[in-house]
């Protein structure tokens, strides 16, 4: 099904000084997936005389609150890529466990980016890690197993504690298991994925993630390396920038843009990062925005989502310099809403005049769902974070119970 916004005519688009790869502003930008990233990709698209379509295979999605149009369709439905696709000059996506097959016949009628090979890597942890392994790039130590024995085989090389995850699909924590020992095998239910995962476990200092933009013709720029702090797998916090040396610091750019390189993307990476001594290693990567860098919204001269767009239409790339020294976020689950629907205390988070609030639209609240994040700019990384934290808590209704568990 279509639904039309009600909006005013774009201008025509120019021509002028556009390059085949070049998309400039009043052209279509087509966007498969209807979330909270696609919802403020689509924000700062407008903001810059793009018109955006959305295709989602969800009713009333984030995004299509904010875009001109939205396709609601089975991602698979050749019929509703191809009506999707028709509309769009370039075409680009905000999760990566999509179909490559549909990337791919995006690719018959627009520029897509990222491609269908790139998700190809991106959408398997072990073609992933391998991919990097061989461009000489530093990864977490792996190996592949599908069962009991093969997970033995690993830990004889990689040694216990082993962290299992299937090859493909899971996010935040989904997916995988922390094994001590072989005795503790049994918790992985083998027959729910064909390919499964073994890493050692890492003993690390922190953990970082930087992000990349790349253009169709190769420019890199990086943004400011992300600190993030996790709860239940699930980012809590980032700040910016990360306390890590000029040394440090410059090699995980470094590696980030070469990573960027090596799968030849077009648009957003996120390289997530273990920080262990003097030693960065690449955990995962995601090729489109990341929850880290939602910050650069108000902390950088450029969002990360500004960014995203320029890399997609081949426009010159923005300043990634920090408007303040220091910037932080803090992430919103559905924990924060009552088990009634009541809704957290968002007076008592903008009382603080420094905070800024940003809401995702998503109708239902649920354990775990992110809904939002809160975030804050200052001079001191300290206070930013403390400050951001004391707003996040000054949102709990009295007496609030869990909303219910996500399904």
């Amino acid at each position: 099904m279509d639904i039309q916004a009600d909006k005013p005519q774009q201008p025509m688009k120019s021509t002028a000084n556009a390059t085949c790869d070049t998309q400039l502003p009043g052209s279509t930008i087509g966007m498969v997936g209807g979330g909270q990233l696609g919802r403020m990709f689509a924000v700062a698209a407008a903001a810059m005389g793009y018109r955006v379509v959305i295709f989602t295979d969800t009713e009333n999605s984030p995004a299509s609150h904010v875009a001109d149009q939205t396709i609601v369709g089975d991602l698979n439905d050749q019929d509703a890529i191809d009506r999707f696709a028709q509309q769009s000059d370039v075409i680009t996506l905000e999760f990566e466990n999509i179909p490559a097959t549909t990337i791919a016949r995006c690719r018959e009628f627009a520029p897509t980016y990222p491609s269908a090979s790139v998700l190809a890597t991106a959408q398997d942890r072990l073609i992933e890690k391998t991919t990097f392994q061989e461009a000489g790039l530093p990864v977490t130590p792996f190996r592949k197993v599908n069962d009991t024995d093969s997970l033995k085989a690993a830990a004889i090389e990689l040694g216990w504690p082993l962290i299992i995850k299937t090859a493909r699909s899971g996010y935040d924590g989904k997916g995988q298991h922390r094994l001590e020992s072989a005795d503790h095998a049994d918790q992985v239910q083998w027959s729910a994925a064909p390919e499964w995962i073994a890493e050692k476990c890492i003993t690390f200092d922190k953990e970082v993630s930087v992000i990349v933009a790349r253009t169709p013709d190769g420019r890199c720029e990086s943004f400011p390396i992300f600190e993030n702090t996790h709860s239940n797998h699930i980012l809590d916090i980032s700040v910016a920038p990360a306390e890590l040396s000029a040394t440090l610091s410059q090699e995980a750019r470094r590696i980030a843009v070469a990573a960027a390189q090596t799968i030849d993307i077009v648009g957003l990476l996120c390289v997530e990062f273990f920080v262990s001594g003097d030693h960065v290693l690449i955990n995962e990567v995601a090729p489109r925005p990341h929850n880290s860098g939602h910050l650069t919204i108000e902390g950088c001269e450029t969002s990360q989502f500004e960014q995203h767009v320029r890399a997609v239409c081949n426009l010159p790339l923005g300043s990634t310099q920090q408007r303040t020294p220091t910037a932080a976020m803090a992430n919103l689950l559905g924990d924060l809403w009552t088990a009634e629907g009541q809704a957290p205390d968002w007076m008592a988070a903008l009382a603080d005049p420094g905070v800024s609030l940003h809401l995702y639209g998503k109708s239902q609240a649920k354990s775990a769902r992110k809904m939002g994040h809160l975030t804050i700019t200052g001079n001191d990384r300290d206070s930013v974070v403390k400050r951001v934290s004391e707003a996040r808590a000054r949102l709990r209704p009295p007496n609030n119970s869990h909303a219910q568990a996500d399904s």
